[in-house]
């Protein structure tokens, strides 16, 4: 039998099995990450399903270890609180990416299976183990009945032969043999990579490699464990570790010999891990930012061969470099080396132990335009962030953060490549066309009652939404934070008017608190007083607002229809013809309230 065929037979308590058999095999760790656990523990409790082992049950937050995301925050918690009342392991937000973890925590062994919401826990070939990512559902039954259906595969053997140039990586291995299969010629099937040189491979080489099994297609990229790799699982578990090796007679649906000494530095071009290239056709290419981390390339070599080339350098004027351990053992391991001063001083940012960008939770996102270099392993449009991914080595991407361009550690240039203002104007000066259009002085619409204090703009509009640029989408969140007025948005009809008490707006000085309201097409706020900043955002877009002192004669009722005479400071209930009056606009108010907005003025 295979190597992937041994260990699926093995949990399956089976003597053999051949591709194309469906096996029921148990799984010796399950995992759940952030970004999906809410939803595993949601088809436990929906189903009425308990766990068959929580010692063999763990939550991993490698996600978003930063908790920056609402939605990322409430899952985790959740999370926690389930694994509090089922005694579930947690590997919290300080811990790393889960299956970096489930390696050095001596979770799995090699021979072992494991399951995790992650898509690249295949990673686990790098030991000898069998590792899968699966879907919510998948790996909610996984942790109810200890063991999942799963059809054998086919497999293939690649030898690697030949010399290993000296400054080829794993990840130029990795990119070279996608380059070789693509995208799919290894789909669905079961890769053992064999030979002199991948016997020789790193515990931390053998992880980038098996990382990117995923991007080719195949289940998972697997390596004999050697005594190095086998003697490191056994300091980390305290069960006996039985690896797993094929058979000399197993049978492979492709068997292929590759010649790494024609191995080239490598990089993929935005938009597909298989397009790659040598780094030499793109060098020079002017880039913004650069990514080194994610389970491909957080492992301490890597740490290491990064800090050699930043040591002494400085990243180049106006590049942005990131830096993302992939496990907290290893940044502490970097502090305790002093690499963590180097990336420091070299002008870098350091992130939390995490899957970081790659997984759209963390520092390593990209904005539109911005050309990225990264150490990641997809850069699908959208992956990592809004900009265009380049994918290649630590050292490939260190070197180009000192350099400012693509370029290698033996290409590092004297000095920086900078930027240059163009030569032509990129945004041409819009003046829009002044219609002399007179706003009216006297508003009507029903009124919406709010009758409380203090209501800051973080009620009023949260700051998870504060990326929101575009008025027109602003308007279906106010209100959301504010208790009792949560559907406000859904309830608010064009044309309304807000009654509020003292101090609305308090807070930060967000314009999204103003911009809101304008979005929904209320006309009006009518508040005691208002918030300092707020009043200033409110009377500078030309949206109305008032202050009042009593309104009580008015008689007023929620959804009354009022009138607002602006410039002469009168309100009317039209239900009872009750008017009196309040504070008018100001001279400066009218103003700019007449021209449309404060910038409106400065033209």
């Amino acid at each position: 039998m295979t190597l992937i065929e041994k260990i699926l037979a093995n949990h399956a308590n089976l003597t053999s099995v051949k591709p194309g058999d469906i096996v029921d095999i148990d799984i010796d760790v399950r995992l759940a990450r952030d970004f999906g656990g809410a939803n595993v523990v949601k088809n436990l409790q929906d189903n009425g399903l308990r766990l068959a082992d929580p010692k063999k049950t763990f939550f991993t937050f490698d996600c978003n270890p930063t908790g920056s995301d609402q939605k990322y925050a409430a899952n985790q918690q959740l999370c926690r609180q389930y694994a509090r009342e089922e005694r579930v392991g947690v590997y919290d937000i300080n811990s790393g990416i889960g299956t970096h973890l489930a390696i050095d925590k001596g979770m799995a062994t090699p021979g072992s299976t494991v399951v995790s919401t992650d898509s690249h826990a295949n990673i686990l070939g790098a030991i000898g183990a069998f590792g899968q990512g699966m879907g919510d559902r998948d790996i909610a039954a996984a942790w109810a009945r200890g063991a999942v259906w799963f059809k054998v595969p086919e497999s293939a053997k690649i030898e690697l032969t030949g010399r290993r140039p000296s400054n080829i990586s794993a990840k130029d291995i990795v990119l070279n043999l996608l380059h070789h299969f693509g995208a799919n010629s290894l789909l669905g099937l079961s890769v053992e990579l064999v030979g002199k040189v991948a016997d020789q491979l790193t515990l931390d080489e053998r992880v980038t490699i098996s990382s990117m099994a995923t991007e080719m297609g195949a289940i998972a990229i697997f390596f004999s464990p050697s005594d190095k790799v086998i003697e490191y699982t056994k300091e980390r578990c305290s069960r006996p570790v039985s690896p797993v090796f094929a058979d000399e007679d197993a049978e492979y649906k492709l068997i292929e010999k590759i010649d790494v000494s024609e191995f080239y530095q490598a990089i993929a071009l935005p938009g597909k891990p298989h397009d790659v290239v040598p780094v030499t056709e793109v060098q020079g290419t002017k880039i913004d930012s650069v990514f080194i981390g994610s389970c491909t390339n957080g492992r301490m070599e890597d740490m290491r061969t990064v800090a050699r080339i930043l040591n002494g350098k400085k990243v180049a004027p106006g590049i942005v470099l990131k830096i993302v351990p992939s496990t907290d053992e290893i940044w502490n391991a970097c502090m305790e080396e002093g690499l963590i001063k180097i990336f420091k001083e070299s002008g870098a940012l350091l992130g939390n132990a995490g899957c970081a960008g790659c997984a759209s939770g963390q520092i390593g996102q990209n904005g539109p335009g911005e050309k990225t270099v990264s150490t990641g392993n997809r850069n699908f449009e959208g992956k990592q962030g809004k900009g265009e991914v380049y994918l290649s080595s630590p050292a490939v991407a260190a070197a180009s953060a000192v350099a400012g361009h693509i370029t290698t550690p033996e290409a590092l240039p004297a000095d920086p490549s900078v930027f240059k203002p163009s030569s032509e104007l990129k945004y041409q000066i819009k003046v829009r066309e002044e219609k002399e259009e007179e706003k009216p002085m006297v508003l009507e619409g029903k009124v919406w009652l709010v009758d409380e204090d203090n209501i800051d703009t973080d009620m009023i509009f949260h700051n998870r939404y504060l990326a929101i640029t575009d008025i027109s989408q602003m308007g279906q969140y106010t209100f959301d934070n504010l208790k009792g007025w949560e559907d406000y948005a859904s309830k608010s009809e064009h044309g309304d008017i807000v009654i509020t008490g003292k101090n609305f707006g308090a807070g930060s000085s967000r314009q999204q608190a103003v911009d809101c309201f304008k979005s929904l097409g209320n006309l009006c706020i009518l508040a005691k007083s208002f918030g300092a900043i707020y009043e200033r955002n409110a009377i500078n877009a030309g949206f109305p607002i008032l202050t009042y002192n009593d309104l009580s004669e008015l008689d007023l009722e929620n959804r009354d229809t009022i009138r607002i005479d602006l410039q002469k400071g009168r309100i009317t209930n039209l239900r009872n013809n009750k008017n009196l009056m309040i504070h008018p606009f100001s001279e400066v108010q009218m103003k700019i309230y007449q021209k449309g907005d404060l910038l409106a003025i400065s033209r």
